[in-house]
């Protein structure tokens, strides 16, 4: 049965419609070797859909999965530059599933996949105000960093929710916080400490919304439990 594309490429892929859209309009999906224009058409059944040059998966059994992304790789399915991408710890998946949000390469910690895009839009949209925490070793004033970072700053002229911090313990100049924040903005928590005059050692997300990374090694994965989906989808 025909259906919209963008609604296909949501399913498919694992994005927003609104992103299924941006990719549509930048000429990256094709169907039956035809560039494809917003609006358009086809049956996921019956006509080649290709992204990128890659088929696109038909929609099928919904994947959610959460990943212990390890530092050194990039949050994305391929890479022009010929990184070290996160496909390559979920390729036994027996279908394609994308990143919900980034963590930058020097980051690590909890990512969450899925091929379901309006679940992955859910979790993403600031409406939602799914709460992430990150573990950050910094080096630098701490005492000051933390009054710094508990209270009002911006990013780029826009006002960030005032985080949480908590002092996880303290070895001479060097210090683990916890910072949870609401927002998910490009190298958020690395752009914050930088206003806060600390030096980031290093940052592993540990937890989003109610799901935790728990001890899960780096580079595995696992299923999200059922009640984790529901956490996440309300």
């Amino acid at each position: 049965m025909e259906e919209r594309l963008q609604k296909i490429l949501a399913a498919g892929a694992g994005v927003s419609r609104r992103a299924a859209e941006k990719l549509i309009g930048e000429g990256l999906v094709t169907v039956n070797g035809a560039v494809a224009g917003l609006g358009d058409k086809a049956d996921p059944d019956r006509d080649e859909i290709r992204l990128r040059g890659e088929p696109l998966s038909a929609p099928g059994q919904k994947i959610y999965i959460m990943l212990h992304k390890p530092v050194g790789y990039v949050t994305t399915m391929s890479d022009e530059k010929g990184r070290k991408t996160i496909r390559e710890l979920v390729s036994d998946l027996p279908e394609r599933v994308y990143p919900v949000g980034r963590l930058d390469i020097n980051s690590e910690g909890l990512l969450l996949m899925t091929n379901d895009g309006d679940f992955a839009n859910r979790v993403m949209h600031p409406s939602y105000e799914k709460e992430k925490t990150y573990r950050v070793l910094v080096t630098g004033d701490v005492e000051k960093g933390m009054r710094r970072l508990s209270q009002p700053m911006d990013l780029d002229g826009v006002p960030l929710k005032t985080p949480k911090v908590r002092l996880v313990n303290r070895d001479g100049a060097a210090a683990t916080l916890d910072i949870t924040v609401h927002e998910g903005k490009n190298r958020q928590i690395r752009r914050m400490c930088e206003q806060a005059e600390l030096t980031v050692k290093r940052l592993t997300r540990i937890s989003i919304g109610q799901v935790r990374l728990g001890r899960l090694p780096k580079g595995a994965w696992r299923h999200l439990t059922a009640e984790e989906i529901r956490s996440l989808s309300r």
